[in-house]
């Protein structure tokens, strides 16, 4: 991987994992209007029709003849169908601190799941600035007030939720050489609309009208418009090129800047109180970050 190359992978991670950091604000406004269901649903299905219409003006390309799709369906099965469930349901059921820190565990898990199933083995450096970026997570994860009791079933989707990141990480890194980052995309948005659409059928009883009614608020709709098209299609775009040229350790590291960006935009657009302690908890982010590019062995 040559230089220039190399920057561009460097700004994918980085981008999507900034339009990530936004996403929050964007759900959490979504969420004051309709259910999580029907969130998802209008989410994935926005971003399904979207990348169907690059395809259509070719302005995209989607060659799976004679490949191994059923591969890809695993991959969406994991990302975003188990995550999402698995996150979703284990906030629900935990408390802020708990979930925060499992979540925070998804690169350091990822790192040592690549290092056994695809060797790629990471340099004593890279450990240890993951470990920092981690710590900088849980800070801002103990920072949070009202941590909540921990049930089982919290604790025991929030393991699921981590174990689907890694598995989808793992064989999204795997598949990069049979099918290209629009094509993992493709089928992974395809698949989660298909789940999410179907759950959220259920939810309104099958009745349309309980299913089209919160794209009546503007607002929710906007939110919608972001999450589908910068927080899926871009997003997801960009992590599976991302991954396609950076090891594992080096790609999930940027999971935790989303945190930080999270932090930024409370502060800056939702007028949330700022704390020095939540800006040095960002840096140990920042600083894990780059050294673990920094100590990373060249790629590819």
């Amino acid at each position: 991987m040559d230089k220039k190359q190399a920057i561009k992978v460097f700004a994918a991670a980085l981008i999507c994992h900034i339009f990530w950091g936004f996403s929050f604000m964007a759900s959490d406004y979504a969420l004051k209007i309709a259910h999580v269901f029907l969130l998802l649903s209008h989410r994935f299905l926005a971003a399904f029709i979207v990348m169907s219409l690059l395809v259509l003006f070719r302005a995209a390309r989607l060659d799976l003849k004679g490949k191994r799709v059923w591969l890809l369906l695993i991959l969406g099965i994991l990302e975003p169908v188990v995550y999402f469930f698995g996150e979703q349901f284990g906030i629900l059921h935990s408390g802020t601190v708990f979930s925060g820190v499992m979540i925070a565990m998804i690169p350091v898990v990822c790192t040592l799941a690549a290092a056994l199933f695809l060797r790629e083995r990471p340099t004593a450096g890279q450990l240890i600035f993951c470990v920092i970026s981690v710590c900088g997570v849980i800070g801002i994860g103990l920072m949070g007030s009202g941590s909540g009791t921990v049930e089982l079933i919290g604790a025991a989707a929030l393991i699921v939720a981590v174990v689907g990141a890694a598995g989808y990480t793992l064989l999204s890194r795997k598949l990069s050489n049979e099918f290209t980052p629009f094509e993992r995309t493709y089928m992974m948005i395809a698949v989660g609309a298909a789940v999410f659409t179907v759950c959220a059928a259920v939810k309104c009883g099958f009745d349309p009208a309980e299913y089209f009614r919160p794209l009546a608020n503007g607002g929710y709709v906007l939110c919608v418009l972001f999450l589908s098209v910068c927080c899926s299609v871009i997003c997801y775009f960009m992590a599976s090129y991302a991954i396609t040229y950076m090891s594992v350790s080096r790609t999930t590291v940027f999971a935790n800047l989303t945190t930080a960006v999270s932090v930024f935009a409370g502060v800056v657009f939702l007028h949330e109180p700022f704390s020095w302690l939540g800006l040095v908890c960002c840096v140990l982010i920042l600083v894990g970050i780059y050294g673990v590019q920094k100590t990373a062995r060249r790629d590819g």
